[in-house]
């Protein structure tokens, strides 16, 4: 009989890939994950898509993904956002997912984007309390 694999936790998760960084990116990821839990305390971290940081209050809020030359928080229904601070400047052509690109040596507004989060949290709470209509029932009368 095989022994179960202890499975890290999301956190553990993003720990390491923070400190494996170990440059501007690990710390423009910590900076943004504490900015997420501050302006939100029960949000979740998740880790999917084979190693994305991934932030959750009733469904998905944003991912902290990092690569090369960017620290990326894509907002999940980013599209149906306000974002009076035009803090979105990254996959605006989408429909649906809005992403926030963060350079070295870039400053992101703390208050506004706490406020983006708030918002992308309140969005997944109402869309998941909203009653969904019945269908229709596809019997006949015969």
């Amino acid at each position: 009989m095989k022994k179960p694999v202890p499975v890290e936790s999301a956190s553990a998760l993003i720990d390491k890939k923070i400190k494996e960084l170990g440059d501007w990116r690990g710390k423009t990821l910590a900076k943004v994950r504490a900015i997420v839990h501050e302006a939100d305390p029960e949000i979740v971290e998740e880790w999917k898509w084979m190693g994305t940081p991934t932030f959750s209050h009733g469904g998905i809020v944003c991912t902290g993904e990092t690569y090369k030359n960017v620290v990326k928080m894509t907002f999940a229904k980013g599209a149906a956002l306000k974002d009076p601070a035009s803090l979105f400047n990254s996959s605006l052509d989408g429909n649906v997912r809005r992403a926030i690109d963060i350079h070295e040596g870039g400053k992101v507004d703390e208050a506004a984007l706490k406020e983006l989060i708030r918002a992308a949290v309140a969005l997944n709470l109402m869309v998941k309390n909203k009653p969904r209509p019945r269908r229709a029932s596809s019997k006949r009368a015969g």
